[in-house]
């Protein structure tokens, strides 16, 4: 057994703290690593960042189409440790193995997408102006920039990011969420192959005080953050009072509105795969199921989907879905089931306590469906983030966009339909920052921004595509005159 280092200035460092706690893989209960966890932690970030400042003092003039090339290198060195990283996600992470395929996929797609910087760096210029004057724009780097990545995906998050910020000149630290820290060293050891500037790139392990180093220290000019929404709160506050920008996506409770003109087949296995796919632990998971005028036929698919749904430990053939994060997790979800049974809701599939043989030490929930919570119970209100279907039925679709308009949350809606007057409305009225037609999870593709609305997102340029590029750049209008007699002089 081990304890994690830090990858401070080029090179693997031991952190300040001795106290540790252990990262678990959630299907064993087996004890993969120690990472650093306490106060002293925070003084690492400290040191990672006074490197940072010197690398980014060197990076920043490097010309744009010379600080792409070690992403080009990176793409390769991703795509020939696929595997290993794939495995080292589901140890830690609970997710099944083509899930962890899947999710490295997507971060791949961030490198490719930022390797297109010089031309998504470029500016306007204007000539004449007035009258020999001419005025143009230019962006130029922030600095020292932060990403605070969360547990449900080890790698792809860190990927909205970090490969923007490197491309726009910046350099970055990244502190990766001390339940999954794992994928991020197989990660670093790739990273450390690239030819950058030693400390351009740096990592560093903990836990509150940590963060809190982050969003206080003066030279750090960004802060990227994907969690909780009162953590993106908490984030986005403080981030923003130490004069920082910002981007914090929080949590949803993604509705999915169902109509009677559905191919229920499709449908099915669609929103099966989005409720239950990472053990519904993702931003864009579908929660609550909106039928629509509909027969008990949609009802009836999708409560055979839930319980033929194979669960089990995620680097096994033939598992579907993998175990929540940790034991305190499957704690709250069961919790939740009892309070919406409680809150009168009708419990059609329940998943709590399930026998997985070989694996009962492990964190598992069984698919679940509640039918017919009311609409202002509490459970209806709070992001779950774990394999629980709400279901609930409505007369029009007027009153499905209605229910979804009042949601608190705005990260992802999403509707089933063959009608194209039906879609077009709800892609309109529907008040969400990711919209989903005929698609269960409406996870943007790397060009374009991964938007989210209300309290679902905290700040104003996204992570991802020509929002990173605006968001890690900050730009500078220049006015220039050259009069014709100065020209004469020299």
């Amino acid at each position: 057994m081990h304890t994690l280092k830090n990858y401070i200035n080029g090179s693997w460092q031991d952190s300040r703290s001795k106290e540790t706690i252990d990262v678990v893989n959630p299907a064993t209960a087996e004890v993969l690593a120690h990472v650093p966890f306490g106060a002293q932690a925070a003084t690492d970030v400290a040191d990672a960042v006074a490197y940072a400042q010197q690398a980014y003092l060197q990076w920043k003039d490097v010309p744009v189409l010379k600080r792409i090339q070690p992403l080009f290198k990176f793409k390769q060195l991703l795509e020939a440790h696929k595997e290993e990283i794939a495995k080292t996600i589901t140890m830690e992470c609970g997710k099944t193995l083509a899930e962890s395929y899947g999710e490295l996929q997507r971060a791949i797609e961030n490198v490719e997408v930022a390797c297109g910087a010089p031309m998504l760096m470029q500016s306007e210029f204007l000539e004449n102006v007035a009258t020999g004057i001419d005025e143009y724009m230019i962006r130029q780097p922030l600095g020292v920039t932060a990403c605070i990545a969360p547990f449900n995906f080890p790698a792809m998050i860190s990927f909205w990011f970090l490969p923007y910020a490197i491309a726009c000149g910046n350099s970055m630290v990244i502190k990766p969420s001390e339940k999954v820290p794992l994928t991020m060293m197989k990660i670093f050891e790739l990273i450390d192959q690239l030819d950058i500037p030693k400390g351009l790139i740096s990592l560093v392990h903990g836990g509150k005080q940590t963060v809190d180093a982050i969003l206080d220290h003066p030279h750090i000019k960004s802060i990227s953050f994907v969690g909780s929404t009162p953590v993106a709160k908490y984030i986005y506050a403080r981030g923003t009072a130490n004069g920082k920008r910002v981007q914090a996506q929080g949590g949803a409770k993604n509705p999915v509105v169902v109509l009677p003109d559905a191919d229920v087949d499709m449908t099915t296995q669609i929103i099966a795969d989005s409720v239950y796919g990472c053990a519904g632990q993702r931003c864009l998971a579908a929660s609550v199921i909106v039928t629509v005028d509909n027969d008990a036929t949609i009802k009836e698919s999708l409560v055979a989907s839930a319980k033929k749904r194979s669960t089990g430990y995620g680097l096994l053939e033939g598992i579907e879905m993998g175990p929540v994060i940790s034991k305190q997790s499957k704690e709250r979800v069961e919790s939740l089931i009892a309070l919406g049974v409680k809150e009168g809701g009708n419990l059609l599939v329940d998943g709590r306590s399930p026998n997985i043989p070989s694996y009962e030490q492990g964190n598992f929930i069984k698919p679940s469906i509640i039918e017919n919570l009311p609409l202002e119970s509490e459970l209806m209100r709070t992001e779950i983030f774990g394999p629980v279907m709400s279901l609930v039925h409505m007369k029009t679709i007027d009153d499905a966009i209605a229910f979804i308009n009042k949601n608190t949350y705005g990260n992802m809606a999403c509707l089933f339909t063959s009608s194209g007057a039906s879609a077009r409305k709800f892609r309109n009225e529907a008040m969400a920052g990711n919209i989903g037609i005929n698609i269960g999870v409406a996870a943007p593709m790397a060009q374009f921004p991964f938007s989210g609305w209300k309290e679902s997102f905290f700040g104003d340029l996204h992570g991802q595509g020509k929002h990173a590029i605006e968001f890690f750049t900050q730009t500078k209008v220049v006015i220039e005159r050259w009069p014709k007699e100065w020209s004469r002089k020299f």
